[in-house]
Order: C-alpha cells, then structure tokens, then sequence
C-alpha cells in the first residue's frame, strides 16, 4: 500500500496546476490551508499542500480519518459549500 500511496503523492506532484489551485482555494474561502488528499475507508493521506498557517503537513503526511470533513462527507453523502 506504501507503494500505491507514494504513486499517487509523485503522480499528483507531475500536475503542474496543483499549485496554483491549492492558493486560489486558500485565497478564495480564507482558509489557510488545503491540500488533495487519497482518502480511502481507512486513511487520509495528503498528496500536495498549501499550508500558509503552518498546520504542518507535508504531502505523505497523514491525518486520522475520523477527524477530516472527508470523513464526514462519506458518512453523509452530501454536499459541501464553502460560503
């Protein structure tokens, strides 16, 4: 699985867009921090980061599933609207 997961963090890394939407994201809803992630029923792995408030993550890092909104999300299959 290790494998799979650098694959995706190094395929992510190749997309030269990612950058730049990650700061317009940031810039848009004021958060300081996002990042695309692999989540899967178990694991919450960031693949790229923009973390302008020093949260700390670095792609490869991991956050318990539990406590993300995607967590959330998969649990109630709705959408999410950042206003």
């Amino acid at each position: 699985m290790k494998q799979n997961i650098e694959a995706d963090i190094e395929a992510i890394g190749r997309i030269e867009a990612v950058d730049s939407i990650l700061e317009i994201i940031c810039r848009t809803t004021g958060m300081g921090f996002a990042a695309v992630a692999r989540v899967t029923d178990t694991s919450w792995v960031a693949c790229a980061v923009r973390d302008e408030i020093n949260f700390g993550l670095l792609p490869g890092g991991e956050l318990t599933l539990e406590t993300t909104i995607c967590h959330e999300i998969r649990q109630n299959h709705k959408s999410v609207i950042i206003d």
